[in-house]
């Protein structure tokens, strides 16, 4: 059993909060909470080969790509989706939005997270081996 008081989880990232990271669940699943201001974008639409990825929305509005189509979702609302389908999301709205971010199983993504923000200054063969390393396949 882990049990991680709120005090010992704050966000690691300016948009992200590593919850249940892998390392937590014995890499069963990762639980991330991101956070997006007012019309911010996502990350444009991509797929992973290996896990899973879950939205649910707590708060606000967020924009989601389920592989077809655009739906906004609201608080409450869930997407599930499988491996290999396209997916993105973003904020359309003029308000801040919150939501859950599950991935299974528990790979460990937060590297993702914490890299990211430097990918902006590799070359362009650079960042499709920093994408595929992580097992994002940008469409």
């Amino acid at each position: 059993m882990s049990f991680r008081p709120a005090s010992e989880v704050g966000f690691s990232t300016p948009t992200t909060r590593f919850v249940a990271p892998g390392s937590v669940t014995n890499g069963e699943f990762g639980l991330f909470e991101w956070r997006m201001e007012a019309r911010r974008p996502g990350p444009r639409p991509h797929f992973h080969r290996t896990f899973s990825e879950s939205f649910y929305v707590l708060e606000g509005e967020i924009t989601l790509l389920d592989g077809d189509e655009w739906t906004r979702a609201g608080e409450g609302d869930f997407l599930y989706v499988p491996v290999d389908r396209p997916h993105a999301f973003r904020n359309d709205s003029d308000a801040p939005a919150r939501m859950l971010i599950l991935f299974s199983p528990g790979i460990a993504r937060e590297n993702f997270f914490l890299e990211v923000g430097d990918a902006k200054n590799l070359s362009p063969d650079e960042l499709v081996a920093f994408y595929e390393r992580h097992d994002q396949y940008n469409l």
